[in-house]
Parts: C-alpha cells; structure tokens; sequence
C-alpha cells in the first residue's frame, strides 16, 4: 500500500487506463459512464502530478466526480450519435447462394421448429420458403436467420 501512496497519480492513471480498456475492449464502447470515469480518472491524474490539486483521497474523488459530470455533459450527445448508426444491410457470406436438393416438403406455413432440415458445415439448418417446395426439388439459399436458410426454387 506504501507504494500506492507513494506514486498516487501514476496509480490513478493506470487506473484510468483500465477502466478505458474494459469500455473499449470488453464491453464494446456500450455503456459510456466506465468511459467518462475513465477519463476523468486520467485527467485528475494529470492535475495531481503538475501539482495542480492535492494528492489526497477527498480532493481525487472530487475532482473525478466533476470531470466526469464535465465529460458526460460535452460528449453523451455525440457519443450517443455514434451508436445511433445502424446499418441495416445484411451481411453476404459464403452460403447465400449455396444450391442443393430439397430433402423435404416445405409449407410456409409450417413454424420454424417443424420445419424439415439441411445440414450444412456440420450445422443443421431449418428451411423455410415464401411458397410451397416439394421434396426433391433443386433450391438455392437466398436469405439466412438464425437457424433457419430461406431458399427458392432454382
């Protein structure tokens, strides 16, 4: 504990550190309170080592309190708008497009856990279609969800 105190702002800035790193890295820039602490810890850190506040427990968790109220009222409106950004295209892969032949009679209006099934890459795949296929019929894959490859007939 000696050692802490001893390199109190140093302490903090690894602190800071971390706690960016586990925003970033582990949950993915998702919630952005661990973030404006982040840097609010780095920031008081700073302040600490030029000798601009003291180097005590109470002036560091104030200073960290402000800067993160500070932080959060500049960049929660821009940070928000970064997220807002969804795009809705679906990603291509290597399945759509995949031809093979029908080993089952698929209704549309069959539920998803009735539907017949295609094994793929050790996966088994429910297949569902807009209209009717018969049994032995050549599909091709043109949409996938989750568990479950919408073909068409070739």
């Amino acid at each position: 504990m000696g050692w802490f105190s001893e390199h109190y702002a140093e302490t903090l800035l690894v602190i800071g550190i971390i706690l960016l790193a586990i925003e970033v890295l582990v949950l993915g820039f998702s919630t952005f309170f661990i973030f404006f602490v982040g840097l609010a810890t780095i920031v008081t850190s700073a302040l600490i080592y030029f000798g601009l506040i003291p180097d005590t427990w109470l002036s560091s968790l104030m200073s960290i309190a402000v800067f993160t109220a500070v932080f959060a009222a500049l960049l929660w409106n821009k940070l928000r708008a970064l997220q807002s950004k969804v795009d809705l295209k679906r990603a291509e892969n290597d399945m759509i497009g995949h031809s093979f032949i029908c080993p089952a009679d698929i209704d549309p209006t069959t539920p998803v856990d009735q539907l017949p099934t295609h094994q793929y890459s050790g996966v088994n795949w429910h297949l569902s279609a807009d209209v009717p296929i018969k049994a032995g019929s050549k599909v091709k894959v043109v949409q996938m969800d989750v568990g479950v490859l919408r073909v068409k007939m070739v």
